[in-house]
């Protein structure tokens, strides 16, 4: 079955490449894993070999019958035909942790990413196959070009690191852009979030306009006694600020409001 563009699919294909990060998720049997985007089965198989139980997330119809034909003889796996941005995954957990697993649409890999982590509680981990460009952006540092608002709004929800880079050769059809795989682990941050609302709000607006300085980017909300308050430089731009800072600007726009 070929791809569909409009799915953004790129399955794929290369034997190495998915022995190798069938390796680095290191399934166990009892593991609540969930595969998101099992396209034709290329890394279903293996995990299946792996586990007692997997379930997958398949958008597109067409492949539903593929999949059930060549793997309900194990028994072994549970298909939801669905959208993976709207699926509960609290509700698909069944109280266990899930480990989540994907080659990720590229075109919806950063809201997906957002939609995941509000569902953290039930996550234990994740590893996704995506953009190089996202996998970057995810692992960045402050002060660097790819550091940005994806980095921050992650690091208050998840620990991240890049496991391994796959090129376009090990995907059908073949992708114009490399990719790469990120290993995403759930967690509370080492800092104060007084309101995540509060704190998604200012890291957006911070990010909205790159170039201008955090008391232009921030006014409306934050005045100059802010950032006196919390020892940061409003002269500065958002991508040099630390998390933990924006939780600072943040807390102290939630405590004027309370």
């Amino acid at each position: 079955m070929p791809a569909r563009k409009r799915f953004g699919q790129n399955f794929l294909h290369d034997p190495a490449i998915i022995s190798r990060l069938v390796d680095i998720i290191n399934p166990q049997r009892g593991d609540n894993i969930i595969e998101i985007g099992p396209g034709r089965g290329a890394l279903t198989l293996p995990l299946l070999e792996r586990v007692d139980l997997l379930q997958a997330i398949e958008l597109d119809r067409d492949l539903i019958p593929l999949l059930e034909q060549r793997f309900a003889a194990t028994g072994k796996l549970k298909l939801h035909q669905a959208d993976a941005l709207r699926v509960d995954y609290g509700e698909l957990a069944q109280g266990q942790a899930v480990r989540l697993i994907g080659n990720l649409p590229y075109n919806i890999s950063s809201p997906l990413l957002f939609h995941l982590l509000a569902s953290q509680a039930h996550i234990l981990d994740m590893h996704f196959m995506l953009q190089k460009e996202v996998v970057d952006r995810l692992i960045a540092v402050p002060g660097t070009r790819s550091y940005g608002r994806l980095t921050v709004a992650v690091a208050a929800r998840a620990s991240a690191s890049h496991v391994l880079d796959v090129g376009p050769g090990a995907f059908t059809p073949a992708p114009k852009v490399n990719s790469a795989v990120v290993r995403l682990v759930p967690r509370p941050p080492d800092f104060e979030i007084t309101d995540s609302k509060v704190f998604n709000r200012l890291v957006t607006q911070a990010f909205s306009q790159r170039r201008k300085t955090l008391r232009n980017a921030l006014s409306g909300l934050l005045e100059d006694d802010d950032f006196s308050a919390t020892d940061i430089d409003s002269g500065l731009r958002a991508e040099m600020l630390a998390p933990a800072q924006f939780a600072s600007l943040a807390n102290r726009v939630a405590n004027k409001t309370a």
